[in-house]
């Protein structure tokens, strides 16, 4: 399902990053690598690096609809953000020497290289005559498999950027890493566990380790063995510019886009040669508008107003979300509080349900009615939904359980029994995640309800998942930004309801005018 705009221009405000120019320092044999890196016009404009990469792979698959591309990831300091490890070693050794060295050590603290121990002590001011015990305490328990899986931490927003190339067609996402090889296990292990909350999962076989002590070569020879499987590699990401101009050297065709991950590295900056830097790994630039899964059905929250309506209806949104309660003559209109908590007032428009529906049924478009209130109101909703002429496949009835209560939801499913029937369930959150909420799961589930509405925030992806374990459908609701959509999104959840306001994207969602806190799903 196409659900965006037909403009798919960037707007004008949008921030980019430089790119940032390397240079020869490398051994004699990176010459021609150097030389062709160099090539590139110093006068080119900067661009930011995830939308340089979405170009090139757009391109790249354009020019190669049937080959199998792979996009190809460093880990340490390019997925991994390995400030968190040094922490806990530095941590570690404060508990076993029963010491406070490092008392209130946070990762921000850490400004070099992980293998640079000697001068990360210094710029933390550790006294001289304690720096080489801690040092050698480091070095003898920096790669260990407990530190590993403890303190394995990702950068923001990267796993989201390898999920959704995980997501294309006949795409694949290798990780070419100066690990060695006695670490396959244990970084495979690590990585899978983080990655099982993002959905992205790597197979042993597109994991490359070093099998010497000489990482720049050992990434090219990783590169090759890609090539020799039959993969096309078209992108390559890295935080250590070295290795970069190594992997460079296997490009003849120059139809590979290198990416410098710019956080922390060892190797210096060359002057000559320029690839792609950043270091925000952002969906926002990633993502073109069209490419969303059209397995996620997307709706609009809060079409409560007149302008809202029209702004829904001249996007290609499907489905718009309307918040149906009385007003004190008793009419059904679309409004998110009640009348209690914010009285109306003389000069406040209401649009009435009749009218809307009436619109957004001629449109060709589906409904989801947040219903506000049971009794009365459910009745009169429910009349005026049967004379639409709507297939059940096109409601959708979402409620809390206060609202309409057990009947209400019991007599939707008899009356729709095809439409989806929903509720809010950030309630049960706690109960989910103890693995304690299934009296009330089923509970629900015999009510007629095959949908739950999750909240997103920082538990969200844990609680999705679990959920659909059990074997429930499951909406993400309340995010609050582009970034936060695209996110929720490449969950691949049955739904994602937003407010649509992503300037970005030219739409401009007014939300459902909501002055008093509540949860609606």
């Amino acid at each position: 399902m196409n659900i965006w705009e037909t403009s798919t221009e960037p707007d004008a405000g949008r921030s980019y990053d430089g790119s940032v120019s390397f240079g020869s320092h490398l051994a004699v044999g990176l010459d021609r690598a150097v030389d062709r890196l160099a090539s590139a016009a110093p006068s080119a404009p900067p661009r930011d690096w995830m939308r340089a990469l979405s170009e090139h792979f757009t391109e790249a698959r354009a020019r190669y609809p049937d080959d199998e591309l792979c996009l190809v990831f460093d880990i340490d300091g390019t997925i991994l953000d390995l400030r968190h490890l040094t922490v806990h070693v530095l941590l570690a050794y404060d508990r076993a020497r029963g010491t406070r060295l490092f008392h209130g050590l946070v990762a921000d603290d850490v400004v070099h290289h992980e293998d640079e121990i000697e001068a990360i002590l210094a710029s933390l001011d550790v006294a001289d005559d304690r720096r080489p015990d801690v040092a050698a305490f480091y070095r003898a328990h920096l790669w260990d498999p407990d530190a590993i899986l403890a303190a394995s931490r990702p950068f923001e927003g990267v796993f989201g950027v390898i999920r959704w190339f995980q997501l294309q067609p006949r795409t694949h996402v290798a990780l070419n890493t100066g690990r060695p090889d006695g670490m396959r296990d244990l970084t495979l292990r690590s990585l899978n566990t983080i990655g099982r909350a993002y959905r992205v999962a790597f197979p042993p076989e597109l994991l490359l380790t070093a099998a010497g002590g000489d990482v720049p070569q050992a990434k090219l020879a990783g590169l090759e063995r890609l090539r020799e499987a039959g993969y096309r590699v078209v992108a390559v990401i890295d935080n250590e510019p070295e290795n970069l101009a190594a992997m460079a050297r296997i490009d003849r065709a120059e139809e590979v886009l290198f990416l410098h991950a710019d956080t922390i590295f060892r190797s210096q900056r060359p002057h000559r040669a320029r690839v792609v830097s950043g270091r925000d790994y952002r969906l926002r630039e990633l993502v073109p508008p069209r490419t969303l899964p059209d397995r996620v059905q997307f709706v609009w929250h809060g079409v409560n107003d007149v302008v809202n309506l029209d702004r829904f209806l001249d996007s290609e949104v499907a489905w718009a979300e309307i918040d149906v309660r009385s007003d004190p003559f008793g009419r059904l209109v679309l409004r998110h509080d009640g009348f209690e908590e914010v009285p109306w007032s003389r000069e406040e428009p209401l649009l009435t349900a009749e009218e809307a529906l009436d619109r957004l049924v001629a449109a060709g478009r589906c409904v989801k009615l947040d219903l506000k209130e049971g009794g009365p109101t459910l009745a009169a909703a429910v009349e005026l939904v049967r004379g639409l002429g709507l297939c059940d496949e096109r409601l959708w009835f979402n409620a809390e359980l206060p609202a309409i209560g057990e009947e209400g939801f019991r007599s939707l499913r008899a009356g729709f029994p095809s439409s989806t029937l929903s509720c809010p369930v950030d309630f049960l959150v706690p109960l989910v995640l103890a693995a304690a909420a299934d009296q009330v799961l089923d509970l629900l589930r015999s009510w007629g309800i095959d949908r739950l509405s999750v909240r997103w925030g920082p538990r969200a992806r844990e609680v999705l998942d679990l959920l659909e374990q059990m074997g429930w459908r499951t909406n993400l609701y309340g995010v609050p930004d582009l970034e936060s959509f695209l996110e929720a999104s490449l969950l691949l959840p049955a739904s994602v309801t937003a407010d649509f306001n992503f300037p970005e994207w030219r739409y401009f969602g007014r939300g459902s005018g909501q002055r008093v806190a509540a949860s609606v799903g």
